[in-house]
């Protein structure tokens, strides 16, 4: 809930808010529920005692509470089931996620089993009071687990070091790592022979490895100069990144929803892998509707091509749009104009020009995409280059003109162009691979009510419930869109417009 100074407050819910009542905030009223919270600390947070309730204040310049916002907190019991083999390994455990996916809720539950199930000596080391709730006796959700508070946010730290000289444990929780210093208490304690469980703000393992603070979790990164011969046999430069010791945290989860997570079971090798430009297969765990853990690895790549992605596994809701119902319609294309369209089953092969490798196995594997990268022409069915590289290598343009190979040409190589021009060689190839220039421009498909009433339907159906993802869809008309957002909100869903001019399509956001 939204208790805002003069305005109405608000109760909010994932994708949508609802107003309560029609009478504004007044000072009196923000006094009136500050009376009765606990204390707010240095991280303007208080609690109500005996419950996992947060309540956060926005101040003015002057200090004085102009806002809050009270965030409701359960005890969710059952997410442990996701990790449950983990535990009993007895090594360190790394949550990622971003925020309100259930980090916090998943910590919690952790350390209840860790505490009661597995006999385990338990400190909580709870900042904010989120984990065990607000007052000086824990909430019974951390089971027998016992909770140490920290007086300021910056003495986190401290306070992780001051548990495992005082209270011998044998499992720290820790929620929020988020400073240099949190790092390295971290790896101080996990040396000591001390499990941590942790959590840690980052979609995923990448993030991580790119954030120079929190780098230390998964064994740093350093750069390291190659010889002649080993730089010429890893076809890199010869300065390259490498992984500069053993991560704190050998087990690793990237939490992509409540009911999907990806397990990393070696960090070491992951971390290994993705500096050297080639994509990990972590293991993929999701709760079915009849709350059975579902287990499925990725595909290994195919022998001789370390940096492929195999296809997806048939199990696996695919968000690829429906394909252009007057493509059949098209006048034929000439002999030999493009390779004969791969089978369906099989990935699509792309080689980069002009684009870091590692950045579009990064791309493929975020969104686990049929496609496998090459590193030669020859090998490919399609070019992705940067706008401006083909122009450097004249040889190259005409090798692909001989050999009829389509080429996409993107303005940069963000990680959301490059996925988008991935997932537009894909949705050509499922239209029969229409050419790139033929299918760019659009026609009368555009306002086709039917195909797009239809796409949307059974991406909300196939992929945003069921899975928890966004979906983009096929660029519409001003009316079809119409049409797809109205079926959106009947799900009630909430939709957007991206785009410019006839490339103007929807994006279905999950619940």
């Amino acid at each position: 809930m939204v208790l805002d100074l003069g305005r109405v407050p608000e109760a909010r819910y994932p994708g949508r808010a609802v107003e309560l009542g029609e009478t504004p905030i007044t000072r009196d009223d923000l006094a009136a529920v500050v009376g009765r919270l606990g204390a707010f600390g240095g991280d303007n947070r208080a609690g109500i005692e005996w419950t996992l309730h947060r309540i956060s204040a926005i101040r003015n310049r002057t200090g004085a509470i102009v806002g809050l916002t009270c965030r409701v907190g359960r005890a969710v019991f059952g997410t442990v089931a996701m990790v449950r083999d983990l535990l009993d390994r007895g090594q360190s455990l790394l949550l990622m996620g971003r925020p309100g996916v259930g980090k916090t809720t998943a910590l919690r539950e952790i350390a209840r089993v860790l505490a009661d199930d597995l006999q385990r000596r338990v400190v909580v080391i709870d900042t904010s009071n989120e984990i065990a709730g607000d007052g000086d006796i824990p909430h019974p959700a951390i089971g027998r687990a016992r909770r140490m508070q920290v007086s300021r946010p910056e003495l986190q730290h401290q306070v992780m070091i001051e548990a495992v000289e005082n209270h011998m444990p044998e499992v720290i929780v820790i929620d929020e790592i988020g400073t240099e210093l949190e790092a390295q208490a971290a790896r101080t304690i996990a040396e000591r022979g001390v499990m941590l469980v942790a959590t840690a703000h980052g979609n995923e393992l990448t993030n991580l490895i790119k954030n120079p603070t929190l780098c230390d979790l998964v064994g740093g990164i350093q750069a390291v100069t190659l010889g002649d011969e080993e730089a010429r046999r890893r076809r890199s430069q010869k300065t390259v990144l490498e992984r500069a010791a053993e991560p704190t945290f050998p087990l690793a989860v990237e939490m992509h929803s409540r009911h999907r997570w990806l397990v990393h079971g070696d960090v070491a090798s992951t971390v290994d892998l993705l500096l050297r430009g080639q994509t990990s297969r972590p293991q993929v765990r999701e709760l079915g509707e009849d709350g059975q853990l579902q287990l499925r690895d990725l595909a290994p790549a195919p022998p001789g091509v370390p940096s492929a992605v195999a296809p997806r596994s048939p199990r696996r809701l695919a968000p690829v749009p429906l394909p252009d119902p007057l493509a059949p319609s098209r006048p034929p294309r000439p002999q030999g104009a493009i390779p004969p369209p791969l089978p369906l089953h099989q990935p699509l092969r792309v080689c980069a020009v002009g684009l870091p490798q590692r950045h579009l196995e990064e791309a493929v594997r975020s969104r686990d995409l049929g496609v496998q990268v090459v590193a030669e022409p020859e090998q490919a069915d399609v070019l992705l280059s940067l706008r401006g590289a083909l122009g450097q290598d004249p040889a190259l343009r005409r090798q692909a003109r001989a050999r009829g190979l389509p080429i996409l040409v993107i303005k940069s190589d963000t990680l959301h162009q490059l996925q988008r021009a991935l997932e537009r060689l894909l949705e050509r190839r499922q239209g029969d691979a229409l050419p790139l220039a033929e299918a760019d421009t659009g026609g009368p498909s555009l306002d086709d009510a039917h195909a797009g009433f239809e796409e949307c339907r059974l991406a909300v159906e196939q992929v945003v419930l069921p899975q928890g993802r966004p979906v983009e869809l096929l660029p519409r008309s001003d009316r079809v869109r119409q049409i797809q957002a109205e079926l959106v909100e009947r799900y009630r869903l909430r939709s957007a417009v991206f785009g410019r001019g006839q490339q103007q399509r929807l994006r279905v956001f999950p619940p």
